[in-house]
C-alpha cells in the first residue's frame, strides 16, 4: 500500500493578498522601507511607512480605495523585503535612494538624472581662474549654481569676462604664456599672465565677480562709474573708455535679466502638468535673485497616480544626489509636505522651506513654470506619436516580428587605425536616449590598423558578453530589438558570425551601406540571407535611419577626437609614479620638455622646485630602467 504522502500534489506558493497577509506575523509598527517582489525576485515597488505593520496590512485585503495600478501590483507580489529605520525621515531618504537604484515597475520614476553645471572661481592660484564645473565639488574655490544647462553657464561666463576681465585659461597655459592671448586682444581678459594687471587689482575684479554672482550688482556699477570718472578727470581717456564699455556690458546683462524675481533670492521652482497618462515637471533655478535657467523632466508614471504622489516622488528623487536650495516653490502639494521638508533639511543641516504659493511673485514664478510644463508636454506627446509611427515603419520595412522599442546603432572612428574607438547610440519611443550611449576603446592589439571588420567584431562581442552577464534571461529594457550596423554585406556577415557564436544570433540586424555614389538617399540595406533592399527616396523611415546613422557617426567621431586630443597632450611623465599635474608643470618649466627630463641626471632632478630626493630617484629610475 502506497504512502498517502506520495500522492499529494505540491502546493503552489501563495501570491498577492494571501502572501502579503503572511508577513503581518513577522513585522511590527516600526518605521521603515518595504519592497514588493515578483516570482523572479524583481522589485515591483519600493515604499516607506511610518508604521510598517499598518502599511502592509492595507495591502493584505481588497479595498475599493486601491487603484488599478495598486491592485495589479498586489496580484503580482510573490515576496516582500523589509528594512526598519529609526525615523520616518530616514525611511523616506532610503526609499528614494532605492527607487533610483532599483527602478521598480510600479513606482513613479525620475528617468533623466544628469548633474547640472556650476561656475567655479578657483582659490588655488594668485590669479584665480573662472570656469565651468560639473560633478563633485572637490576643487578649492567658490561654487555658484546650479545652472540649467552648459549654455546658461557659457552665457554667464561670457558676461563675466566682458565685465570683470577674468582669465579662463588653464593654470598650465597661464604659467607658460609669454605674451597675451586673443582674449586680451578682444578685451575679455586683463592679461594677468604677462603682468598687465597687479595681483591686488585682479583680486578686486575677482571679488566683484563673486558679488555679481551673489546678486549684489549695484555697488559694482557705482565703483566702475567712479573709476571711469577718475580716469576721465586725469585725462586717461583710454582707461575711461574701457570702464565705460564694462559699465555698458553690465547694464546689458541687467536689462537682459529683467525677468529675474525681486523677492526670491534662492529657490527651485517646480511645476507639474499631467495629461494622457504622461507627466512633465518643469524646474527653474533661482539663485542670487537671478534666473539661471530651466530644465524639463518626464517622470515615468501610471495613468492612475495623483499629482501629490508624482510631486512627492519627483522631489525626493531629484535631491538624492543634489543639494536643495533654501526654498522650493511647487505647483502642487506633496503626500507628506512636512516630512519632505524635514528630510531635505536634515540632508544639508539647514532649514529647507517647501511652499505652494497662492499669490504674489512666488505664485507668478510657479505659474510661468506651469505654462512651460504644459507646452513642453504637448510637444513631447506630439514627438512621441511621430516616433511611434517611425518605429512601426522600421518594423514594416525590415519585416520585424514586433515594433522595436530599442534600436542600437554602431560605428567606428579612427585615423589609419590610431586612437580607434567604437560608438553605440540608442533610439526608442522617445527619440535618442543619450544616457544609454556607450563608447568602446578598441583594445585588441592583434587587429590590423584600419580593420573595420575586426573593430566591429570586438565592439559587438564586448557589448553582448556584458548583456549576457547582466541579464541572461533578456527581461530588462537594455536588450536591443534591432541593431543597425554601418556597413554592407561583409560587415553584416562578420557581425552575424560573432553573434551566433555568442548565442544571440536571433537579434535582428541590418547593415546600412551608402549605396551608389555614396549619396545620402541611395542607401542599401543588408540582412542575413536576404537580397539587398532600398527604401523610396522620400520615405520618412529612410530619413529616420539617416538621422540615426548621422548621430552615431557624430558620437563616434567626437569620442575619437577627444581620445586623440588626450593622446596629443600626453607625455611620458603621465606614467611616472608620484608625478601629478603640479610636479609635471614644474619639471616641464625647468627642463623644457619630457625628453629633457628623461635625459636629466639625478642632481638636476633634485634641483627642481617641489621634487624631493626620493621622487627624483623615482623619476630617474623610471626613465633609465625603460631605456
Amino acid at each position: 500500500m502506497s504512502d498517502a504522502k506520495d500522492d499529494e500534489v505540491p502546493q503552489a506558493e501563495p501570491m498577492g493578498y494571501d502572501r502579503i497577509k503572511g508577513y503581518l506575523r513577522t513585522i511590527d509598527g516600526s518605521p521603515g522601507v518595504y519592497r514588493m517582489l515578483d516570482t523572479e525576485s524583481r522589485v515591483l515597488y519600493v515604499g516607506k511607512a511610518r508604521n510598517l505593520k499598518a502599511r502592509v496590512s492595507s495591502y493584505s485585503r481588497p479595498s475599493p480605495q486601491h487603484s488599478g495600478r495598486i491592485t495589479r501590483m498586489i496580484r503580482e507580489t510573490a515576496s516582500m523585503m523589509f528594512l526598519t529605520t529609526r525615523t520616518e525621515t530616514e525611511a523616506l531618504l532610503l526609499e528614494q535612494n532605492l527607487i533610483k537604484q532599483l527602478k521598480p515597475k510600479y513606482n513613479v520614476l525620475l528617468r533623466d538624472d544628469k548633474s547640472f553645471p556650476n561656475i567655479l572661481v578657483a582659490k588655488t592660484h594668485a590669479y584665480p581662474q573662472i570656469k565651468k564645473h560639473r560633478g563633485a565639488k572637490t576643487e578649492k574655490g567658490d561654487y555658484f549654481g546650479p545652472f540649467a544647462s552648459a549654455g546658461a553657464v557659457n552665457r554667464t561666463l561670457n558676461q563675466l569676462q566682458r565685465v570683470f576681465l577674468l582669465r579662463n585659461c588653464s593654470d598650465s597655459d597661464f604659467e607658460t604664456r609669454t605674451r597675451p592671448c586673443l582674449q586680451y586682444q578682444i578685451k575679455r581678459c586683463s592679461g594677468p599672465c604677462v603682468g598687465h594687471i597687479s595681483e591686488a587689482d585682479y583680486a578686486t575684479s575677482v571679488s566683484n565677480a563673486r558679488e555679481f554672482l551673489s546678486g549684489r550688482t549695484k555697488g559694482i556699477q557705482e565703483a566702475l562709474a567712479a573709476e571711469m570718472n577718475a580716469a576721465s578727470a586725469e585725462m586717461e581717456f583710454e582707461r575711461a573708455a574701457a570702464m565705460r564699455d564694462r559699465i555698458k556690458a553690465l547694464t546689458q546683462v541687467q536689462s537682459a535679466q529683467g525677468i529675474n524675481p525681486q523677492t526670491v533670492s534662492e529657490a527651485d521652482v517646480m511645476a507639474l502638468h499631467m495629461e494622457g497618462g504622461q507627466a512633465c515637471v518643469q524646474v527653474f533655478f533661482i539663485r542670487a535673485n537671478q534666473n539661471w535657467g530651466n530644465h524639463d523632466y518626464y517622470p515615468r508614471v501610471a495613468g492612475d497616480v495623483d499629482t501629490a504622489e508624482v510631486m512627492q516622488a519627483f522631489v525626493g528623487q531629484f535631491y538624492t544626489n543634489r543639494e536643495p536650495p533654501r526654498m522650493l516653490l511647487l505647483s502642487h502639494g506633496l503626500d507628506d509636505h512636512q516630512l519632505m521638508a524635514d528630510a531635505l533639511s536634515e540632508q544639508i543641516s539647514r532649514k529647507v522651506e517647501i511652499i505652494v504659493p497662492q499669490r504674489g511673485e512666488k505664485a507668478e514664478l510657479v505659474s510661468g513654470a506651469a505654462r512651460n510644463a504644459r507646452e513642453s508636454l504637448a510637444r513631447k506627446m506630439s514627438e512621441t506619436a511621430t516616433q511611434a509611427k517611425l518605429l512601426a515603419g522600421v518594423a514594416e520595412a525590415f519585416e520585424l516580428d514586433k515594433t522595436p522599442q530599442r534600436i542600437e546603432v554602431y560605428d567606428n572612428s579612427h585615423i589609419s587605425g590610431t586612437n580607434a574607438v567604437g560608438g553605440m547610440i540608442v533610439a526608442g519611443p522617445e527619440g535618442f536616449i543619450k544616457s544609454q550611449y556607450r563608447k568602446f576603446n578598441i583594445k585588441d592589439t592583434s587587429i590590423t590598423p584600419g580593420d573595420d571588420f575586426g573593430m566591429m567584431k570586438e565592439v559587438l562581442t564586448r557589448r553582448f558578453q556584458r548583456l549576457l552577464k547582466e541579464d541572461p534571461e533578456r527581461q530588462g529594457e537594455t536588450w536591443p530589438d534591432l541593431l543597425l550596423i554601418d556597413g554592407g554585406a561583409g560587415q553584416v556577415s562578420a557581425v552575424r558570425a560573432v553573434m551566433t557564436e555568442l548565442g544571440v544570433g536571433d537579434v535582428p540586424m541590418v547593415g546600412v551601406a551608402k549605396g551608389e555614389d555614396r549619396d545620402a538617399g541611395k542607401e542599401e540595406f543588408h540582412r542575413t540571407g536576404k537580397r539587398p533592399m532600398a527604401l523610396r527616396h522620400n520615405d520618412p523611415v529612410l530619413y529616420f535611419i539617416q538621422r540615426m546613422r548621422d548621430e552615431v557617426h557624430r558620437f563616434a567621431i567626437g569620442t575619437h577626437r577627444a581620445k586623440r586630443s588626450k593622446a596629443i597632450g600626453a607625455t611620458p611623465l603621465d606614467d611616472v609614479p608620484g608625478v601629478g599635474a603640479g610636479r609635471k608643470r614644474s619639471l616641464l618649466a625647468h627642463f623644457g620638455s619630457a625628453k629633457a627630463v628623461g635625459r636629466a641626471n639625478l642632481s638636476d632632478l633634485k634641483a627642481v622646485d617641489g621634487i624631493s630626493e626620493t621622487l627624483a630617484q623615482t623619476i630617474y629610475d623610471y626613465f633609465h630602467e625603460k631605456g
